[in-house]
């Protein structure tokens, strides 16, 4: 049995008091990281996704990024997130037929295997693949862990020692065969982990979730400076290695510590960009606007803010980039890594 979700509520009448005009609205945008799912509060399918994506700006096209939904009812568990592939596969043949709009909706699909199986996820893999329309573009194995009950994320507990262990690695050398990325998911505390795997396995792209996942919460909550300097030593070690990327964005969940869902008021593109511009920037500068995408991480995220506000505030974080180095971040790195054809 899992615990409750630890996922700020959605509140439509709370959002609907922050209206923003998109900054440059023509702008092509690819958002890499977004889900989507049939539960009841919230409920988030194809209707919903693009009336958040048609709220401006625009979205060309998007990555579903694996969240347990629509698996199987039966089988074995290693089985059953095949039905999830099988759903976000279904959603992008709705898109591309081109009856919901011209956004090529879950253009790539980031499913789930758990790679821990060992060398059976290796046909595991395959079985994505085969049911994927040639969209399955990486694995997501979530391995954000913290020893204190206020650091946590999602209602599925997850392992402290997933990288340690042979069988993860058995079937973690599967990806680079398939052409596959590895996504993770993980806290600032465990960028070190993430970069001696990335160091074992060169030949494998590693795109690492949510800023790389700076807490704000527990135990983390009175010493914002220190996170900020393990956050940053942490991705200094990612970023000197070729094969790693880096998803910029995440920051409205409960665990970030930001506390925007607490205001009377939803929060405006102006404070967005003045609270994580430390965060973003240096990010920016680590990894170079080459190996970083921004993501919304919707509808997780939109307990904090709109999904038009959130994407006017990266674009303000973006004002003084290159006309390159801003398609990089908003399009450009998302499609090289995801192996996207754009329009």
């Amino acid at each position: 049995m899992t615990a409750p979700s630890p996922h700020l509520p959605i509140r439509e009448d709370w959002l609907a008091a922050r209206v923003e005009a998109a900054i440059d609205p023509a702008f092509p945008i690819v958002d890499p990281h977004h889900h989507l799912w049939d539960r009841p509060k919230p409920r988030y399918l194809i209707d919903d996704v693009l009336a958040d994506f048609e709220s401006g700006h625009h979205i060309v096209a998007s990555v579903f990024v694996e969240c347990r939904a629509m698996y199987r009812a039966s089988g074995d568990e290693g089985v059953r997130s095949i039905g999830e592939t099988e759903f976000a596969n279904g959603v992008a043949a709705m898109s591309a037929s081109g009856a919901y709009g011209t956004t090529r909706l879950c253009d790539g699909i980031v499913g789930h295997v758990d790679l821990s199986l060992g060398d059976a996820a290796g046909q595991l893999l395959e079985r994505h693949l085969a049911v994927s329309g040639g969209r399955l573009r990486g694995i997501r194995n979530i391995t954000a862990w913290h020893a204190h009950p206020e650091v946590r994320t999602t209602p599925v507990p997850y392992r402290p020692d997933l990288f340690e262990d042979p069988r993860f690695h058995a079937g973690f050398r599967h990806l680079a065969r398939l052409g596959l990325v590895f996504d993770s998911w993980q806290y600032h505390t465990q960028l070190a982990d993430l970069a001696r795997l990335a160091e074992g396995y060169p030949e494998t792209r590693i795109v690492i979730g949510h800023t790389g996942g700076p807490i704000g919460v527990g135990p983390c909550a009175h010493d914002r400076r220190a996170v900020f300097l393990e956050w940053r030593q942490g991705l200094k070690a990612l970023a000197r290695l070729p094969n790693t990327f880096l998803k910029i964005g995440g920051l409205g969940m409960r665990v970030s510590g930001f506390d925007f869902h607490a205001r009377e008021l939803p929060p405006s593109s102006e404070d967005l960009a003045q609270a994580w511009r430390a965060f973003v920037e240096e990010a920016i500068s680590i990894f170079s606007a080459g190996r970083c995408m921004f993501e919304s991480n919707f509808p997780v995220d939109k307990g904090s803010y709109s999904y038009a506000v959130l994407w006017n505030a990266f674009k303000r974080l973006a004002a003084n980039a290159t006309p390159a180095e801003k398609a990089d971040l908003f399009h450009g790195t998302a499609a090289r890594v995801y192996g996207l054809s754009l329009p």
